[in-house]
């Protein structure tokens, strides 16, 4: 197959690789990226809740994912849920300390990934990546 050298087949074949690694790293953990993205917004949430709501529009995914990511993270007692005591319609996710943990690890990890990534690169060069990479993708919020 022919490697494709398009700038967003680069950032895809990128983008695939470092999913792949850390799925693979946190496999151990019995997490994947999807749920410690939620454990990372619900972390830097105000009290460490969330609702349902809040949770598919910052991953930009549907209710029915949300709800699947949520249900799994509830039963490995990373999180727990209850209705707003103002109207029950409205389900609440928080954080609990063991998924807080989870969290911890997971942005080590994060951490550990993004100086691998960064590695092949000077200081200086990192900085001009990271400016142009977030350059592009502001440029794509129209």
């Amino acid at each position: 197959m022919k490697r494709q050298d398009g700038c967003g087949a680069i950032i895809k074949q990128i983008n695939d690789k470092l999913a792949k690694n850390a799925n693979n790293a946190l496999r151990n953990e019995k997490l994947t990226m999807t749920q410690i993205g939620v454990l990372a917004e619900l972390f830097e949430a105000d009290k460490n809740c969330l609702t349902m709501k809040e949770i598919e529009n910052k991953l930009a995914v549907a209710q029915p994912t949300v709800a699947g990511i949520i249900k799994r993270l509830e039963q490995k007692k990373f999180v727990e849920t209850f209705g707003d005591k103002d109207d029950k319609r409205i389900k609440i996710v928080h954080l609990i300390d063991a998924g807080a943990m989870k969290c911890e690890n997971g942005k080590k990890h994060m951490r550990e990934t993004e100086a691998k990534l960064l590695a092949p690169l000077t200081e200086p060069e990192q900085n001009e990546f990271r400016r142009l990479l977030i350059k592009v993708r502001d440029s794509l919020d129209m």
